[in-house]
């Protein structure tokens, strides 16, 4: 199947970049290399059209933790962390900077190109390329599918592909509380693992702090004590 995407590569070896770039051209994605992260965030703001970011955390100037902080302060585009730290503290630090999904190195072919996949299909779905849903009101907010946008006092709020995603999913289940397990399989579209309530509770801080009045308080992302989250009303 040929897909479409175009897709920025962030790894200092040369040999990974060959690897990864032959496997996914011939897929039908457009590939950039970058080699360190002053690189890659030179790429990311010259060219503003990326719809995914393949992102090493160990470079040899900056971390791709540094790179995807600051990446965040002008873009929502989803960013896929490779790296050989498989610890739960690394990939906390990873997601809490807004990165949307994390594979451990050394990783297969098909995981890679399935990760790689699913994250271009729901960054389309939920940027709008395929989703014709009105703008839905959730107390002060206007999210707009079609744009990918949600509008708080007429100011647009920077959500991550991945907060926009959990958003939309609690939206769509609107009057019910989805459990943690629920949450982390509708979104990431992956099986559910003991690590995995860490991930969506990062993610979920992560917008809250966004969107809330008061994150500490919050009104629109409710924990439901025992049970999940839901929507308030």
């Amino acid at each position: 199947m040929i897909h479409s995407g175009k897709i920025l590569v962030v790894d200092d070896s040369s040999d990974i970049r060959d690897i990864i770039g032959i496997m996914l051209e011939s897929e039908g994605y457009r590939v950039t290399f970058a080699a360190d992260g002053l690189s890659a965030i030179r790429e990311l703001h010259e060219q503003k059209d990326f719809d995914l970011v393949l992102l090493d955390i160990m470079l040899p100037d900056i971390s791709g933790i540094s790179v995807c902080n600051e990446l965040r302060k002008f873009s929502s585009v989803p960013v896929l962390f490779l790296s050989a730290l498989s610890g739960d503290e690394d990939k906390m630090n990873a997601y809490a900077t807004g990165g949307d999904d994390y594979i451990v190195k050394p990783f297969s072919a098909n995981e890679l190109r399935m990760k790689v996949a699913s994250m271009l299909r729901r960054y389309k779905v939920y940027k709008g390329k395929e989703n014709t849903s009105d703008e839905i009101r959730v107390q002060s907010l206007f999210i707009r599918p079609k744009e990918g946008s949600v509008i708080r006092d007429n100011v647009q709020i920077a959500l991550t592909d991945k907060e926009l995603a959990i958003l939309l999913f609690l939206v769509e289940k609107r009057g019910t509380v989805v459990s943690t397990q629920e949450l982390f399989e509708g979104v990431w579209k992956d099986k559910y693992l003991s690590t995995s309530a860490n991930s969506v509770m990062v993610h979920i801080m992560n917008l809250r702090r966004k969107i809330e009045e008061d994150p500490n308080h919050p009104k629109v992302v409710k924990t439901v004590w025992g049970r999940g989250y839901t929507l308030g009303a």
